[in-house]
């Protein structure tokens, strides 16, 4: 049976898991470590992507993201295939590196977004690669450490220490003992994959079952909330492509779509520029790059044009039509 697509949908938790093919190492020093942190942390700025939690393993790493306005796919991609061309060469060695690209489970925030944290940054600790919590806060490969304050990273901490308190001091010390109130728990099979009824409870009765999803973990309102969501941008994608959506919006605010294609400093060109992006990016799911050729941007250019749309539709919600057929 195939497996089934990943889920990539922008402003939802994503727990991504990357494993090495046939579990082999994928670091193998300090080196490694800090090239794949460094290149995660250039494109978690780039691609405007959250990071909540991460955990690099010997053969595995435990991301905790959320996409905005790039696909997940984009930061994976660059990433995973940046850090294999030079892994290959440093080592000698070729072919694939990492096992199916990687593993993402799309999350329902709440109950899951500390839980998850704590999962993730409690790794190290159960696979013995620290002896003790102590030595969890100073480890340099988790995010433990940046959330306690002890280690810079590219990292949203505030997300994680807004949920214990207002301040800093206390909410490093509620998230301290947080975790360790975890290290009883072990490992958690919900969290990577743990059956077609992860995160739902036992029912005797087959018709009482909540819809469900391998690739996601939450309650059934959440799976069924996610499902309409890719049923949604499915259609989208398939009756708006990206000329046509020029056209579209050009023709909604009155500007000739020849001048859409090209940067402008004129504020209603830029407007429009911007809900071009926002609607292709953010809501028939096209990458930065394909835009960005369109309409003559860069990656930066196209993240800041997609904030500047999404400003326009908040005031314009009219504009939003220029999707439908």
């Amino acid at each position: 049976m195939p497996r089934a697509p990943r889920l990539d949908i922008p402003h939802l938790l994503h727990h991504v898991i990357i494993r090495g093919i046939e579990r082999c190492d994928i670091f193998r020093d300090d080196e490694d470590r800090a090239r794949f942190i460094d290149r995660l942390g250039a494109l978690l700025r780039e691609t405007s992507t959250q990071c909540y939690a991460w955990s690099l393993m010997r053969n595995h790493v435990h991301l905790l993201l959320m996409p905005t306005s790039e696909p997940l796919s984009v930061l994976m991609r660059r990433l995973l295939t940046g850090y294999a061309v030079v892994y290959n060469r440093k080592y000698s060695r070729s072919g694939h590196l990492f096992q199916n690209r990687y593993k993402s489970i799309i999350c329902e925030e709440e109950p899951y977004f500390l839980e998850l944290v704590r999962y993730i940054h409690l790794n190290p600790l159960r696979a013995g690669a620290v002896p003790s919590v102590d030595d969890l806060a100073e480890y340099p490969w988790t995010g433990h450490a940046v959330v306690l304050g002890n280690r810079k990273f590219f990292q949203d901490t505030k997300a994680v220490l807004d949920r214990f308190d207002k301040s800093s001091k206390c909410a490093r010390d509620g998230y301290r003992q947080f975790v360790m109130d975890g290290i009883p728990l072990g490992r958690q099979d919900k969290f990577v994959g743990g059956g077609l009824r992860r995160s739902q409870p036992d029912f005797e009765n087959e018709d009482e079952i909540e819809p469900f999803d391998t690739r996601i973990l939450g309650g059934g309102r959440f799976v069924e909330h996610v499902q309409e969501q890719i049923s949604d941008h499915r259609l989208r994608s398939i009756k708006t492509p990206l000329p046509e959506l020029v056209r579209r919006v050009a023709t909604k605010v009155g500007l000739d779509e020849r001048d859409l294609r090209w940067p402008s400093k004129t504020k209603s060109l830029s407007e429009a520029r911007g809900v071009v992006c926002y609607l292709a990016v953010r809501e028939l799911g096209y990458k930065g790059m394909e835009v960005g050729r369109l309409l003559h941007l860069g990656p930066t250019g196209v993240t800041l044009a997609v904030r500047r749309g999404e400003q326009a539709i908040h005031q314009k919600p009219e504009l939003m039509s220029c999707i439908k057929a």
